[in-house]
């Protein structure tokens, strides 16, 4: 458990300094085009399309597949060299031609995301998508060499690279600020703009990346370029790999929906930009707490799957379930009740902050089943199994597609203001992953004839009890502040110490009602916060 431990801080502390810079990376964007214009929201769509691509990458084809097939090519004779060799120089083919052709196809990418946009509107963001869309081959490379290192136990580099990347963001958008001024001065986008700001985001990317290969060495592998691509086990990650693509191809086409959607939204409304930095303020406690915790657990529970010992497995998924919801549901208790505040940071105003309030609401009613899925879902990657996961992804997509076009269909016929479109669309998307981790849970339980889900059940039942007086403090707090018409709400720096107000009086009542129930897995959270104080072994 202490490695473990050990793990899990260096990520999260990683994490940690990450988000925030990553925070300031945004605050300072949206100040460079705003929050709600028609610059932004072109900007978003286009910056998006790389990332888009490595969540096939990243979360789909190496976290599934390449983790669970490295640590087991680690038994070869070799110690797993020619493996990871042939892997290197297939994925770099891969991810060159990919971005080749992505680049080339930009003008058809953009009408695909966003056929709502202006002609005007989609030009700029066609313009974007040319700097942008390279980065799909650092992303992808970034993805390939940090998922390696993982699966060697080398956790670091690929938490703390991309805090790296914000920071060079960070730069030239201010750089951007300084020469052609803050968002709302301009409205015409000379080619001089399009190229700092998104040459920017792209060459923090390759400057991330490069990165993590001076930490290779680590690894104790030596690879070198090999188009011999048979004879070490590629054609099993063939096979994993297929229903994984098709799995995250799947909601990539519901993205392709969503993004749709929220196009029609006209400037000076919550659209896609606002969504995507609710989606930001979402992910905070989801990569603090659930990567940082859960990624160490996943190699160890992979190597458990692999030498078959199921009932170790169990208990990882068990005892990981409950660590993680301890955290998650505090997390959310936080971030809801400070949901005003903290969406303050990313907008203009005190009326763009509540409209973006409420989109942030509606995703934050997955976040505690996304942390539940997070375990099931690598559970059947332990076992080489990536045919369920498709199955029970399908659904979700399923849902997400029929939800999002519904949510137009109010706004078309009347019923939906056009204020609360993207607010539906996020509300579609976690009622959908709701439904999805139900269904994961029980095909789990079924494979490995049980997997103790009434005690985990129950103590996240026990930590949503606690997170009630929790929320409701938070929420007192939020009042005599001011409320919506307080002085948290007044400026950006101001929300962000606002939220920060509101989040430690939530996370202090928690902990105090957890104490007071008495709860088992109180001692080893607080043995992981302690960890992050100087000094704490």
């Amino acid at each position: 458990m202490s490695g473990i431990g050990r793990a899990s801080v260096l990520i999260g502390a990683g994490t940690i300094v990450s988000r925030l810079t990553g925070f300031l990376r945004s605050v300072v964007l949206v100040s460079a085009v705003g929050a709600v214009t028609a610059g932004g929201n072109a900007f978003a769509v286009a910056n998006q399309l790389p990332n888009n691509i490595y969540a096939i990458i990243s979360t789909g084809l190496l976290s599934a597949v390449v983790v669970p097939q490295i640590v087991k090519a680690a038994a070869h004779d070799d110690g797993g060299r020619a493996f990871v060799s042939k892997l290197f120089t297939l994925g770099t083919v891969v991810l060159l031609a990919t971005t080749v052709v992505a680049t080339l196809a930009a003008p058809w990418l953009v009408a695909l995301y966003a056929p709502g946009f202006p002609p005007q509107q989609q030009a700029l963001a066609t313009a974007f998508a040319y700097w942008c869309l390279p980065q799909i081959l650092f992303y992808g490379m970034f993805a390939l060499v940090g998922e390696s290192l993982n699966a060697r136990r080398v956790y670091g580099p690929y938490t703390w690279a991309p805090i790296v990347n914000n920071l060079v963001s960070i730069a030239g958008f201010l750089a951007f600020i300084w020469l052609f001024g803050p968002a709302g001065k301009s409205t015409v986008w000379t080619p001089v703009m399009v190229a700092v700001l998104a040459g920017t985001a792209t060459l923090g990317i390759v400057i991330q990346t490069a990165i993590l290969f001076v930490f290779w060495r680590r690894t104790g592998l030596h690879i070198r370029p090999d188009f011999v691509w048979r004879g070490v086990g590629l054609g099993q990650i063939g096979k994993l790999a297929g229903w994984t693509f098709l799995m995250v191809l799947a909601g990539q086409l519901a993205g392709i929906v969503q993004s749709q959607v929220m196009s029609q939204v006209p400037k000076g409304h919550p659209g896609v930009f606002v969504a995507g930095n609710a989606w930001l303020l979402f992910m905070l406690p989801y990569s603090i707490i659930v990567l940082s915790i859960g990624t160490p657990y996943f190699t160890r529970l992979s190597e458990h799957a692999v030498s078959g010992r199921d009932e170790e497995v169990r208990d990882d998924i068990g005892r990981s379930i409950r660590i993680l919801g301890l955290f998650v549901v505090g997390a959310t208790a936080a971030l809801a009740v400070a949901a005003v505040p903290a969406s303050r940071i990313f907008t203009g105003s005190p009326a763009e902050a509540i409209g973006a309030a409420g989109v942030l609401l509606c995703y934050l009613v997955s976040l505690i089943p996304l942390a539940v899925l997070f375990v099931v879902q690598r559970s059947f990657y332990a076992y080489d199994d990536t045919r369920t996961p498709f199955l029970f992804t399908i659904v979700q997509c399923a849902l997400v597609v029929l939800t999002a076009l519904a949510a137009l269909w109010a706004f078309d016929s009347g019923i939906l203001p056009i204020d609360h479109l993207t607010a539906a669309v996020a509300l579609g998307q976690s009622v959908s992953s709701v439904v999805q981790v139900v269904i994961a849970t029980w095909l789990l339980h079924r494979r490995l004839g049980g997997i103790r889900t009434a005690s985990w059940l129950l103590a996240l039942g026990r930590f949503a009890l606690a997170a009630v007086p929790a929320a409701g403090a938070g929420w007192l707090t939020f009042q005599l502040l001011g409320g919506v018409d307080g002085w948290t709400v007044s400026d950006k720096v101001l929300g962000a110490v606002g939220a920060a107000i509101i989040g430690i009086v939530v996370l202090a009542v928690y902990a105090g009602f957890l104490a007071l129930l008495r709860a088992p897995e109180l001692a080893a959270a607080t043995g992981l916060v302690r960890r992050f104080v100087p000094g704490r072994r």
